[in-house]
Formats: structure tokens, C-alpha cells, sequence
């Protein structure tokens, strides 16, 4: 070895001491959360010009139930229609046990009761009950079908059209066809409009059965009987989200108010 100074460059070359070695540091695990309920990954939505849905980012989980509140016009029904796979995003992800909404796990994963119900001209109550069922896979379909339509207290009007109904009654109509089938999470859009007294503890009920039963509940709607029972409360206005919180942390009250205020 030369006994000269070794320019800096050599310093490290033909040197009989070992060099430290220099220890990477350690990563942190990545942690994989597994698929929500409904995840919603910078979602929007806009008409030309129009933003409906502002940059949204959202996830629920199993088994929640969910409140979305929210004036006309503030994205309520928008990002209902995007999560059922009825609508296509200008942007973003949704999808709902890991798949996407159009796909056949994502639709029998998910009912969608809208806020407006659409039938067939030319198909009864209880035919539509069996259409629905039978493309579900359901067993035993009819006695489950008589047990809908006796709760909400249309057994009497079974062999009707639908199409026909006052709006209270088509509501009910779209509640039994809604349960009729089996699901994982529950989209539900304005329920309650239209119901009389009966007709809304009848849902509740039945909503109460679902969440019981494991399902995942996302209710747009302002009934406070059912949004003094969730353990989620979402608020949007203007198509942005403005509130995401727990239910007992949420003043519902003002929430409200405000909605009414801005939407006079």
C-alpha cells in the first residue's frame, strides 16, 4: 500500500479496514385495509359547466348505518346513482365490496330503493315481487313476498298495478320489492316521502330487521326516527361534503336548518 495521501477518490479502494456498512432503513409495513361496504375514491360529477358532485372521498364499512343529509340539489341522489352503478362518474372510483358498481357481485351485493320508483306497465305487485326475487335466487320467495306486503299493508292490492298507485302506495310498492331480494348493503334515497304514520314504522322496522341481520345502511334522508339511530351522520351541500362525523357528536338540528336556509 502506497505510504502517500490517497486522493479522495481511493480512499476506499485496497483499505485492509472494514468499512462500515450503511443499514437501510427499515420500511414500514403497508397496511391493506380490506374492502368496505362502499368506498368512494375522489368521485365527482359534473353536467358540462355544472359541478353536481365535487371531489369526494369516502369509505363505509360493514354493517354501518349511515345518514345522508342534505338539502335538493346538494348531491344526495347524484352519488346514490353512481354508488347503484345507475349513474357513470365524470371522475374518481366507487365500489362496493371491492367491485365495481356495474358489476354482477356489486348488484347482488347492493339493493337500491330510489327516490322516485319506476315499475313495469304491465306487471302486478306480486309479479314484480316474483321477478325480482327469482333473479335473486330466492327460496321460498312467495311467503317472503306475503310477509312484505302484509307489513306495509298492501296484501289486499297484490294483484294491482303498481303503475296505478297513489304515491304513498308506490312508495310501499318499492319498499317490498327493495327487501324482497337478498343484500349486503342497502341504498335508500328520500324513503320516507309519501309514507303515512303506519307506513313509516313499518320501514323502520324493517330497517332496524336489516341492520340486525349484518346489512350495511346508506339512508338519504332528514326522518330524524331514523337518523337518531345511526352511527354515521354524512351531510353534503352543494355537492361537496360538508359534515362526517358520529351521530352523537352531530347536531342534527342545525344541520337542518341550515340546509333549509340555503336551499330558500
Amino acid at each position: 500500500m502506497s505510504r502517500h495521501p490517497q486522493p479522495p477518490h481511493r480512499r476506499n479502494e485496497d483499505s485492509d479496514t472494514p468499512q462500515p456498512s450503511k443499514k437501510k432503513k427499515a420500511q414500514e409495513p403497508v397496511v391493506q385495509l380490506p374492502p368496505a361496504a362502499l368506498e368512494a375514491h375522489n368521485v365527482a360529477k359534473d353536467y358540462g359547466d355544472a359541478p353536481a358532485l365535487h371531489p369526494l372521498t369516502l369509505r363505509i364499512e360493514h354493517g354501518q348505518r349511515v345518514a345522508l343529509l342534505g338539502h335538493n340539489g346538494s348531491g344526495k341522489t347524484t352519488l346514490m346513482r353512481i354508488a347503484s352503478g345507475l349513474l357513470d362518474a365524470s371522475s374518481g372510483k366507487v365500489t362496493l365490496s371491492g367491485h365495481a358498481p356495474q358489476s354482477l357481485e356489486a348488484r347482488a351485493f347492493t339493493s337500491y330503493l330510489a327516490d322516485t320508483p319506476t315499475f313495469y306497465d304491465d306487471l302486478s305487485l306480486w309479479e314484480h315481487l316474483e321477478f325480482i326475487a327469482r333473479l335473486h335466487g330466492v327460496e321460498e320467495w312467495d311467503q317472503l313476498a306475503a310477509n312484505l306486503l302484509d307489513h306495509l299493508g298492501l296484501y289486499e292490492r297484490a294483484d294491482e298495478l303498481p303503475n296505478r298507485f297513489s304515491r304513498g302506495l308506490r312508495q310501499k310498492a318499492a319498499i317490498a320489492i327493495a327487501f324482497v331480494r337478498p343484500f349486503e348493503l342497502l341504498l335508500v334515497d328520500e324513503p320516507f316521502v309519501g309514507l303515512d304514520a303506519s307506513g313509516k314504522e313499518a320501514l323502520l322496522a324493517l330497517f332496524d330487521q336489516a341492520a340486525a341481520d349484518g346489512a350495511t345502511l346508506v339512508v338519504a334522508t332528514h326522518e330524524l326516527s331514523f337518523v337518531n339511530k345511526v352511527e354515521r351522520i354524512i351531510a353534503l351541500r352543494d355537492g361537496a361534503v360538508i359534515h362526517d362525523g358520529p351521530q352523537g357528536d352531530t347536531d342534527v338540528d342545525a344541520l337542518v336548518r341550515a340546509d333549509a336556509t340555503t336551499s330558500e
